[in-house]
């Protein structure tokens, strides 16, 4: 380690943090459309509705079952074919993990539902809401509060899945990093300071879940 060169990485800062970049913007919209699609997948599987119920619970656990680099391939080779042109790598991407995230976030946001107690279900029922307005109204607003989190926590884990991508030839964090690594022939100086960013932001993430946790219990 005597001959540790932090100029590669001042050097090349810039485009490491283009890749930064990609993986934070990935992370942040796979979590919004994985949110939005996993509640929809929740409120299905506890509509009563045996089609809906099945349908979403098919989903869920056909998408749990594979691994997200296969789920990456599908997108990245299938949807291109079905669409009949390119979507580009990022769009791939992105589908490929909002869809997964989905199925993950579904589960989480149908215990969040199951969390929230039943007398006020069957208040709400009796007010003349019906089944979507009692989740808008009265359930999704508590169920959320008590799922921020484990939600969060589930953004931690997709934002480390991210360094995925390579297989589409996205330029990513954990991409660019290697790049650099391999053009400058400094392996152990890029490999380390990549992982010294995932880990600070990890567990800063990690700080914010907890604060999030004691604040809950007070």
């Amino acid at each position: 380690m005597g001959d540790f060169d932090f100029g590669v990485i001042a050097g090349n800062l810039p485009f490491l943090m283009q890749g930064l970049q990609l993986s934070l913007l990935l992370t942040f919209l796979a979590v919004l459309g994985g949110i939005f699609f996993g509640t929809i997948l929740a409120l299905m599987r506890l509509s009563g509705i045996l089609p809906l119920s099945l349908l979403a619970g098919t989903y869920v656990n056909l998408i749990r079952s594979v691994p997200l680099i296969l789920v990456i391939f599908w997108f990245y080779f299938l949807v291109p074919l079905a669409l009949g042109r390119p979507i580009g790598n990022f769009y791939s991407a992105l589908i490929a993990f909002t869809l997964f995230e989905a199925a993950y976030f579904s589960e989480i946001i149908r215990a969040g539902i199951q969390s929230v107690r039943k007398g006020q279900v069957h208040a709400a029922q009796a007010t003349g809401l019906n089944y979507w307005q009692t989740q808008r109204y009265i359930v999704l607003p508590q169920a959320f509060r008590n799922m921020i989190p484990i939600l969060v926590t589930q953004g931690i884990i997709l934002f480390q899945d991210t360094s995925l991508v390579f297989v589409v030839s996205l330029r990513d964090f954990m991409t660019v990093s290697s790049i650099v690594a391999r053009t400058e022939g400094r392996l152990v100086e890029m490999y380390i300071f990549a992982a010294l960013v995932y880990f600070a932001i990890c567990f800063a993430g990690s700080l914010f879940v907890r604060r999030l946790q004691k604040a809950s219990t007070i």
